[in-house]
């Protein structure tokens, strides 16, 4: 069974390729695995190639990079298994955000799409009268996208239950950030503040004017103190919420690039060791082209060869497809997403990618459809000071690419989103707060 599905899978890549080959060479080269970057040949057609000796020449030319510092740099281009262009290919570089599409990656593999993570809310008392005797207990599952909404839609919910006031104390315990505060003191004030909206400050308001029209406003009064309990007390349950799927929650923390969603999603696997090892598994590549050492990508020991991060990418379009997703699903993709990182970028229509940027590093990987090489992987990795003009020559070397192999008539279905053109996530909705209270 596993030959037959190696066999069409390669046998497939070869086609959209124009490549002849054997099954049976096809089934030597995947030596018994579906490898989601394999690579059978290298491309006959000098397009790739040419495309970025003419980008590398630019940059020395406009003295973006040294002569002698071209090795900074990294690029790997593929289309199915065919190698279109390698310089530096398989050398691990800063790579900035593109850590986000190993967390990506580990994530949607440890967990369905669809999961979400479920934040207990609960009292050490009774209700009376509309008053908590007793302490309100928010006991965190590790949800990184507890925001503003999220808090606001609770108090409506406690409101429901009957709750105008807390007596006790606001108790914070488990893996509970809010706003992408993980602090658990600070996340408590920002928790306090939403549930009373006679307290609430510029941010809550604008937050809540952007908020469903009739949303109420909660008025839960919390009298006591917000203090860290490092194990749940007993407590009767009231509400479990429930966050985003955890597609939606990878998407946005890639339009963004969210670094406090990446540290949460990696810790929650296991940390960057676990991310890096499974990553690279998954990916078919060397451990040694994934070096980690957190899930965001922050500080440059965080290193990726351009081939791995392809091999990432595609893997993961591998992975969704399990859930009827695909890669456009949890990256931006320009001509369908307006926001985040795609602002003032120039890319082909159809580009899905995830960019990473530090003060001295550069990088862009991701997928642009053509009409003549199908889907083709890119990766482009630039260390140097001029970000910003390393940004327009990423742009224009995508551009040049795409103008040579041709502009697709339509975008492919194999990387067009399933949501609607620039839709947000439905933050702030009451129905993922789960009553328990009376249950």
């Amino acid at each position: 069974m596993l030959e037959l599905l190696s066999s069409g899978l390669v046998s497939l890549w070869l086609e959209m390729a124009g490549v002849e080959i054997k099954p049976s060479d096809a089934l030597e080269a995947l030596a018994g695995q579906v490898n989601p970057g394999l690579v059978l040949a290298s491309d006959p057609n000098p397009t790739g190639v040419n495309t970025v000796q003419k980008y590398l020449q630019e940059l020395i030319k406009s003295k973006l990079v040294a002569q002698n510092l071209a090795e900074s740099q990294g690029i790997w281009l593929q289309s199915g298994p065919i190698l279109m262009a390698n310089y530096q290919g398989t050398t691990p570089l800063p790579a900035a955000s593109l850590t986000k599409i190993a967390t990506s990656l580990v994530a949607l593999k440890t967990w369905r799409a669809e999961h979400q993570f479920e934040t207990l809310i609960g009292t050490t008392g009774t209700v009376v009268n509309g008053v908590l005797q007793g302490d309100l207990v928010i006991a965190g599952g590790g949800d990184p996208m507890f925001v503003w909404e999220e808090a606001i839609a609770l108090g409506n919910t406690l409101n429901k239950l009957g709750i105008k006031q807390v007596k006790g104390n606001l108790l914070i315990t488990g893996n509970f950030a809010m706003n992408f505060q993980r602090h658990p003191l600070l996340a408590g004030q920002m928790v306090k503040q939403a549930l009373n909206h006679k307290t609430w400050t510029r941010p809550a308001n604008y937050i809540y004017s952007i908020m469903p029209k009739g949303t109420p406003k909660p008025e839960v009064v919390i009298t006591g103190t917000i203090k860290f309990a490092p194990q749940p007390p007993q407590q009767t349950l009231l509400v479990r919420h429930k966050s985003l799927p955890l597609h939606q929650i990878i998407k946005e923390m890639n339009v963004y690039s969210n670094n406090e969603i990446a540290q949460m999603l990696a810790e929650s696997v296991g940390g960057a060791g676990v991310v890096q090892t499974t990553a690279a598994y998954l990916a078919r590549v060397p451990e040694s082209e994934i070096q980690l050492i957190n899930g965001s990508g922050l500080g440059t020991e965080n290193r990726i060869s351009p081939r791995a991060a392809c091999a990432m990418l595609m893997a993961l379009q591998q992975q969704a497809s399990v859930h009827e997703l695909n890669l456009a699903d949890l990256f931006p993709v320009s001509g369908f997403d307006h926001r985040g990182t795609l602002n003032r970028r120039h890319m082909p229509v159809g580009t899905v990618m995830k960019t990473g940027t530090l003060n001295n590093v550069s990088a862009l990987a991701g997928v642009v459809p053509t009409r003549d090489r199908g889907l083709v992987w890119f990766a482009i990795l630039n260390r140097g000071p001029y970000v910003s003009n390393y940004r327009i020559e990423q742009d224009k070397l995508l551009q040049s690419l795409v103008k040579e192999l041709d502009v697709v008539a339509a975008i492919p279905t194999a990387i067009t989103p399933h949501s609607p053109t620039n839709s947000l996530p439905e933050l702030g909705a009451t129905s993922r707060n789960e009553i328990l209270f009376g249950g």
